[in-house]
């Protein structure tokens, strides 16, 4: 499975399909703002494997322009870590609560439903649906 819709439940918490639910047991669940009015949700091993080293540039070349100089890396680096939380999914129901702000960001609402695609390096993209 690589795209779901769900609504959000009262208390802001998505639901997560059960064929999904393995990928992010066992830890925490980082959501982030991603590019646009995107929200990003990455699994623990995601995070940790790819996302940190990434945004400390270790994909860089050797000789590209050091980290610390480095706008383009800064400026994604404060777009995916302003309002990042840290949470877990619920084992009984597969439930993840995303923050008010990050919702208010999105443009998320209650009575519509979130739009999930897997992107390529593994994490969900979520959107709000535009009709």
């Amino acid at each position: 499975m690589k795209y779901f819709k769900r609504k959000l439940d009262d208390k802001n918490r998505l639901t997560i399909p059960a064929e999904l639910r393995h990928e992010f047991e066992g830890g925490k669940v980082v959501v982030t703002r991603g590019f646009g009015s995107y929200l990003h949700l990455y699994s623990e091993a995601v995070w940790t494997g790819e996302m940190e080293s990434a945004l400390a540039g270790k994909w860089k070349a050797p000789g590209a322009t050091p980290v610390v100089f480095d706008h383009e890396l800064a400026d994604m680096a404060d777009t995916l870590l302003e309002g990042m939380a840290e949470t877990s999914m619920d084992a009984k129901q597969g439930r993840i609560t995303i923050e008010q702000d990050l919702l208010k960001y999105a443009g998320f609402d209650r009575d519509k439903e979130v739009a999930a695609t897997k992107m390529p390096g593994g994490y969900w993209r979520l959107k709000a649906p535009t009709n």
